[in-house]
């Protein structure tokens, strides 16, 4: 006997599922395997499983860099992010809700890296330029 658990398919990725259910003694005692595909994809469902996989690859970090609130800082950071070979993908420039003093800032950066070995090679360029830096 067929046994389904909540299978949902739709499209013309329903057509192999489609041919088992019409005829499942056809295929008693085989070993089937049913290529599910189609156009159907949502795109964000698929953005977010990509942007976690890189993320978990270490191609995805954060990072939060914490200076003084001074005119050019912003850019000083992410020109050293830029030197490391990094690209940023967000950043968000922290003042009120920061647990810093008044006179200092907290950025927090979303940056695209090639491995984690190269998240920490980042890190250690803001240290070097003297920011006070370090993965999420």
């Amino acid at each position: 006997m067929l046994e389904i658990e909540k299978t949902v398919v739709e499209g013309a990725g329903a057509a192999g599922l489609a041919a088992l259910l019409k005829d499942p003694a056809r295929y008693a005692g085989r070993k089937v395997g049913l290529v599910l595909c189609g156009g159907n994809i949502e795109p964000l469902l698929l953005a977010a499983i990509i942007e976690r996989g890189m993320v978990r690859a270490g191609r995805l970090a954060r990072i939060r860099v914490a200076a003084r609130d001074t005119p050019g800082v912003l850019a000083r950071i992410t020109t050293v992010v830029a030197e490391a070979g990094a690209n940023i993908d967000e950043v968000h420039h922290q003042r009120a809700f920061s647990t810093l003093s008044a006179q200092s800032v907290e950025v927090e950066l979303v940056v695209q890296t090639r491995n984690p070995t190269h998240v920490r090679e980042v890190v250690a360029r803001l240290l070097q330029a003297g920011f006070d830096a370090g993965p999420y």
